[in-house]
């Protein structure tokens, strides 16, 4: 049998970022909580958390968080049918997904907050780009995921969501002063664009398309999709906008699409563990009914 007590433990560091933190979370001292890691340590037999700022999970320390989530579930839905086991009422469970930063900015967001006003739950959201949330879940970090892979990770269940409509755009005296002969392999090669992170493939894989290669950008990084629109607006850089974002900046003509007619289509997919939870399926219902009403079916 696992030490649950030496699980919490774990859980508590690798959210908290350190022992000093999980312990305050945990109501106990520093030691208590290093003596139940390193007792679980020596049970499983291989180290589970990597000692830095913050502290992080091993592989098999992270399966062992998301064990720890699934109790954690199972446990909060025990208590809302057993009042009795929770008399001081049914506790907040923490609800760690993975969701692209697009998506996080558009329709993501109104189902979240809807749905965790009234669940008793609290969401460890973490962002990602959706070519890679399928990690988070395949490591154990999360117990769900907005990716753009269909095929489930392992244990897990994937429904398809839509997809979400990218149009590339910059302003009219960004277009007048870099693209004006035409947008071209050697005109884009000059260009300055946008990127979310180094794994964005977004401008690349649009740029792909349109020129038939591979076209090397110039680019600058900006970890934000708010950011995005206002570096395209101020003539930084030209960018991959979702169409529902900047459709009001299209129709003002303070951002014109560099070639119309050429969107890009991601389709999106839902995964979810199969955690049997009550509030997981609640969160999936939400996600689902939100994506119907803003993604490309």
């Amino acid at each position: 049998m696992l030490d649950y007590f030496s699980l919490a433990a774990l859980a508590a560091v690798v959210r908290e970022g350190s022992f000093e933190r999980a312990a305050r979370a945990l109501h106990v001292t520093p030691s208590a909580v290093s003596q139940r890691i390193r007792l679980l340590e020596e049970r499983v037999g291989c180290a589970l958390v990597v000692r830095g700022q913050p502290c992080q999970a091993t592989e098999t320390g992270r399966r062992l968080c998301q064990h720890m989530d699934r109790v954690r579930l199972l446990e909060q839905e025990l208590q809302g049918s057993l009042p009795g086991l929770a008399p001081e009422g049914v506790a907040r469970v923490t609800l760690p997904i993975a969701v692209n930063a697009d998506s996080l900015a558009t329709w993501f967001a109104p189902a979240l907050t809807a749905f965790a006003a009234e669940a008793p739950v609290l969401m460890a959201v973490s962002v990602d780009n959706e070519d890679h949330t399928t990690e988070w879940l395949r490591s154990g970090a999360v117990l769900a995921a907005v990716t753009a892979t269909a095929r489930p990770a392992t244990g897990c269940n994937s429904r398809a969501l839509g997809a979400m409509r990218y149009v590339a755009a910059a302003s009219p005296a960004f277009v007048q002063r870099h693209l004006a002969s035409g947008v071209t392999a050697g005109t884009l090669a000059q260009a300055p664009s946008l990127v979310f992170n180094t794994q964005d493939e977004l401008q690349a894989r649009w740029v792909r398309r349109l020129c038939h290669r591979h076209v090397e950008l110039p680019r600058h990084t900006l970890p934000s999709t708010q950011a995005f629109v206002q570096a395209s607006l101020a003539s930084m850089g030209w960018g991959l906008h979702p169409l529902t974002l900047i459709g009001p900046h299209l129709r003002s003509g303070a951002l014109l699409e560099l070639v119309p007619g050429t969107p890009l289509d991601v389709p999106l997919y839902w995964q979810e563990t199969r955690a049997a939870s009550a509030l997981l399926d609640g969160l999936s219902r939400a996600v689902i009914k939100a994506a119907q009403g803003s993604l490309i079916a």
